[in-house]
């Protein structure tokens, strides 16, 4: 399209947008980039707005597309598994691997934005334009709508403008949905002590507390970005400075005293809100131009896999490929790109779900920990033929959609197995005694 002088937009300047605009702009395929928001760079990020970012395999596997692997790998924090503070015990380690090896990476959004913005910056044929709110999309003029000026002329959009995607709803699609948790969330700080880590920097730290869990993530200043997550009613049933640290002091003991700033950051720090986003279909064709949703704007999903960013990045990937593989045919690439990325992403969304009830109720539990050290187990004996699902998710590029039934797979593999072994035991036995007799 670019040949007859047709303009790509992409709205959004946040991650996807910009891996996006680095991989389209080393095309030679001239974009220009829309975000609503100022510079990040110079006005700096929202007050706590952060939800530090858990990249693992797949958001590593698409940054080492753009050349920014190894640069965000030492601007983050590896996790090799999650501490749990329970409620009236003592904490304890869980490692993501079998091996012990493996991690995730703890690194701040707004860095990585930096990163791929400064990256995105100093790509030819890459225009970033800051203070621009695109309020829609026309398909069949061809033209994306902004607040303040004249519509601008667009062959191909590719809208990565979040949650509540206003391209999104411009297209009225089908099918689109919202599904709002009933918790939300509030961020919070522990700052460092004596000028180090107030709590070990090498875990995902979880407070699981049944209907609701607080985590911590470590950053290279030594702090811990922490986030509530709530039933939304409960934020608003701390009233005063006095409630709130009473409240922190009771169900978060061991890091209650550790936040010196607690009642600024909860007074101050808003409420945001946890969605999961299903819609159909994510390309529309006018005569004028083709639009596609990626990212958030697509297929939100709640947090609690630290999948969101690296699954938004394989979105961006999967586009650069279709083009290879249609040799540059706009229409054709993005039907491809819906084909194969909706499959994976409703898997994604399903298990980030679940994660949730996990983190908040299981994991605290004697017999779920039993349950994990023994799925460590055979997979360290059965390495490549047991893996368990953590670990296909955050430590491999396999698609989400497989996962569910390679997991069902190896489970009735594993269930047989064990059936026959006792079915074995079973006629030794009976052959020994009648040996006996």
């Amino acid at each position: 399209m670019t040949a007859d002088g047709d303009r790509v937009a992409i709205v959004g300047a946040g991650l996807a947008g910009c891996l996006l605009a680095v991989l389209l702009g080393r095309r030679g395929i001239p974009v220009t980039v829309y975000e609503r928001r100022p510079d990040p760079r110079v006005a700096g990020a929202e007050r706590g707005r952060s939800i530090n970012l858990a990249i693992s395999a797949r958001g590593l596997a698409a940054l080492e597309q753009v050349g920014l692997r190894e640069r965000a790998l030492r601007r983050a924090l590896p996790m090799h598994g999650r501490m749990v503070h329970p409620k009236g015990g003592e904490p304890n380690f869980q490692p993501y691997s079998a091996d012990r090896a493996r991690a995730i990476n703890s690194i701040g959004r707004a860095e990585l934005n930096r990163f791929l913005l400064d990256t995105a910056e100093a790509t030819p044929g890459v225009r970033l334009r800051f203070g621009e709110r695109v309020t829609g999309v026309d398909a069949e003029a061809g033209a994306v709508l902004l607040e303040d000026a004249a519509p601008e002329p667009a062959g191909v959009v590719l809208a990565g403008d979040g949650a509540f995607s206003a391209v999104r709803r411009s297209l009225r699609l089908e099918h689109d949905d919202a599904d709002f948790l009933e918790h939300a969330y509030k961020e919070l700080t522990v700052p460092p002590r004596n000028g180090d880590f107030a709590l070990d920097p090498d875990a995902l730290h979880i407070w699981p507390r049944g209907t609701s869990m607080m985590i911590a993530l470590p950053n290279l200043d030594r702090s811990f970005t922490c986030t509530l997550f709530w039933p939304r009613s409960d934020f608003a049933a701390l009233r005063s400075p006095r409630e709130i640290t009473a409240y922190f002091a009771e169900h978060y003991p061991d890091v209650a005293g550790l936040m010196p700033g607690l009642v600024d950051d909860y007074e101050r720090n808003p409420v945001g809100s946890l969605v999961t986003v299903r819609c159909e279909p994510w390309v529309r064709r006018g005569a004028g131009a083709a639009v596609a949703l990626l990212g958030d704007a697509a297929h939100a999903i709640v947090p609690f896999f630290g999948q969101g960013a690296n699954c938004a990045f394989e979105d961006c990937i999967e586009i650069d490929r279709c083009l290879d593989e249609t040799g540059g045919d706009w229409a054709r690439a993005l039907t491809l790109y819906q084909e194969r990325r909706k499959p994976n992403t409703d898997a994604i969304a399903e298990m980030a779900l679940d994660n949730f009830v996990e983190m908040r109720d299981r994991v605290s539990s004697p017999v779920y920990r039993a349950k994990q050290a023994a799925q460590h187990a055979l997979e360290r004996r059965l390495a490549g033929r047991y893996v368990s699902r953590y670990e296909l998710v955050s430590f491999s590029t396999m698609p989400y959609a497989r996962i569910p039934a390679r997991i069902r797979r190896q489970n009735l593999a594993l269930g047989g197995a064990v059936l026959g072994a006792g079915a074995a035991l079973g006629l030794a036995l009976r052959a020994a005694l009648r040996a006996r007799r």
